[in-house]
């Protein structure tokens, strides 16, 4: 959506500060040998008393409220009472909800307890590399530039980005135009961030996949060559300048 008024302001402010601290307190509160599908209700129930709703869930029926994704499992991992969480897994939190109308979407990945398998130097290559991509976005900047400054910051760490994964346009919906915010340079597409027009930016950096395949339960994404991956997301508001970050409640950067 594009921002035109103080009232769509505060509304998408209002939205993404609810997202965010739903966000940062899963992070919080998640611990070896709690269940994704326990993680998930927490969440739930945190939106719920703002008055919030899923949009993953009321948009398109998916079967929680947040998506979880752990280890080996891309993105939009299917909480569930069977899954139960492990000292060193590698976990992936998206939140996204609407309230009043206005939709906001964040997410994170980070290590359970002690960096087991190493995960920490991935984590940190995607919030890096969000970070830098991010505040090159203002009006008329190429949207393809941006893709191309993640996949080149990813390629000198020794990772690849994930090519059918995407950021995309929010606000009124949880996704909007610009539908296909690539995490690569993609020559076909022309378009320009726009000012006052909100967007939600991601990043997909994977150690060894570079497509995503959904799993046998129709909602879990995996890499087509396995290998792990950490996801970070922020939803901004495009302006002349630095952007304004909505979700930077979620703490992520602290």
């Amino acid at each position: 959506m594009s921002i035109t008024s103080e009232l769509e302001l505060s509304g998408i402010k209002k939205a993404s500060e609810v997202v965010a601290l739903t966000l940062k307190q899963m992070r919080d509160y998640a611990k070896p040998g709690m269940t994704t599908k326990a993680l998930d209700e927490y969440g739930g129930q945190i939106l719920a008393d703002y008055g919030a709703r899923s949009a993953p869930n009321a948009t398109y029926g998916f079967p929680g409220w947040t998506c979880i994704s752990v280890n080996n499992e891309f993105c939009h991992g299917m909480p569930s009472d069977k899954r139960v969480l492990q000292e060193g897994d590698l976990v992936n939190i998206d939140v996204s909800a609407e309230l009043e109308g206005f939709f906001s979407d964040n997410g994170s990945s980070f290590v359970l307890g002690e960096d087991i398998g190493q995960h920490q130097k991935l984590i940190d290559a995607s919030k890096e590399i969000l970070l830098k991509a991010i505040f090159k976005i203002r009006s008329g900047v190429r949207i393809s530039d941006v893709g191309f400054i993640m996949e080149s910051e990813a390629k000198r760490r020794g990772y690849k980005v994930i090519k059918n994964l995407a950021g995309h346009g929010i606000g009124r919906a949880l996704h909007e135009e610009p539908s296909e915010i690539m995490n690569f340079r993609d020559s076909s597409n022309f378009k320009r961030f726009r000012k006052n027009s909100v967007v939600a930016i991601e990043t997909f950096i994977s150690t060894t996949s570079n497509f995503a395949v959904t799993a046998s339960d129709g909602w879990t994404m995996v890499g087509n060559k396995g290998g792990f991956m950490a996801q970070h997301e922020h939803t901004i508001m495009v302006t002349d300048g630095a952007p304004l970050i909505l979700t930077a409640g979620n703490g992520v950067w602290n």
